[in-house]
């Protein structure tokens, strides 16, 4: 049996820990019931031990149930999601976990109890979110639960990913933010993120520009990002109504009025920053699925 799951960005810039949207930019994982213990094929060989992220949330299902693990086979036949890139790549395995286990084994668990599963795996919802019902999506925790609500994504509006050479870890950009915050910035923060809600729906990029910022993460996540400046220099130059940080990082995620952006910053980009890499993304509406 074969799942489908998309990347995601989170943040989008005013939304901590609480938006989300998926792309149409893909792991495809196929587990297969049977052999001799655990074998994970497809992937690097750091990441085929019982502490991969999707053996541990396909596991987390059948602790559910009631269940105990059989002997699993699990192929990576697809692995487009940037690892550590701020593009939802751990999200995106515990999802496939997650539905991957219910399938198999007839559970019959609904996309709330896969969600909540797999929110406890991850510790926040604002990747699982979007990842496992597609979209863009808002999200939080009430008393132990995740909530989310889906909303509309304008069509006149295109998004790109500039992608680094290098891993930023989501341990180390968490590490550099403040427990607390100045009372100003959590207004400009709330602000800011009722309003992008209404301009990514809208596409009214005078509003968007003014939506997508923060104070809450990016000002202590940009000294991470080396060649963050230039990256967001050519993006403005290149025609870009606004930039963020995907997630917590490394890829920053543009979004411009018109679908030629990426091609427009793609040479640029090459010549000042070798090695990053230009992802046009296109969202993904429906989020993962069980490919018969």
């Amino acid at each position: 049996m074969k799942v489908l799951v998309p990347a995601s960005s989170a943040n989008l810039g005013p939304g901590f820990d609480c938006f989300g949207v998926a792309w149409r930019l893909y792991n495809e994982l196929e587990f297969i019931p049977g052999g001799d213990g655990l074998t994970i094929t497809g992937c690097d060989e750091k990441y085929r031990g019982a502490d991969n992220l999707a053996y541990r949330a396909y596991c987390s299902v059948l602790e559910r149930a009631g269940l105990k693990p059989e002997p699993l086979r699990i192929s990576f036949l697809r692995s487009d999601i940037p690892i550590s890139r701020g593009l939802g790549s751990s999200s995106a395995l515990l999802v496939g976990g997650v539905i991957a286990a219910n399938a198999l084994h007839s559970l019959g668990m609904d996309r709330d109890e896969l969600f909540s599963l797999a929110t406890a795996l991850e510790g926040h919802p604002d990747n699982v979110a979007p990842a496992l019902f597609g979209g863009l999506t808002a999200s939080a925790v009430e008393a132990g639960i995740p909530l989310s609500v889906s909303y509309p994504l304008s069509p006149l509006l295109h998004f790109t990913a500039l992608v680094p050479p290098y891993e930023l870890s989501t341990a180390l950009s968490r590490r550099v933010l403040p427990h607390d915050v100045p009372r100003a910035d959590a207004i400009f923060n709330v602000s800011r993120a009722a309003l992008l809600i209404s301009a990514l729906g809208s596409g009214d990029v005078k509003l968007l520009r003014a939506a997508m910022a923060d104070r809450l993460h990016e000002p202590y996540r940009i000294p991470l990002i080396d060649g963050y400046d230039t990256a967001r220099g050519l993006a403005h130059k290149c025609g870009a109504e606004a930039m963020c940080i995907s997630g917590a990082g490394s890829t920053l995620l543009c979004v411009s009025a018109d679908e030629g952006f990426s091609a427009r910053i793609e040479a640029d980009l090459a010549a000042a920053l070798p090695g990053w890499r230009v992802i046009p993304l296109l969202p993904e509406l429906d989020g993962a699925h069980v490919e018969e």
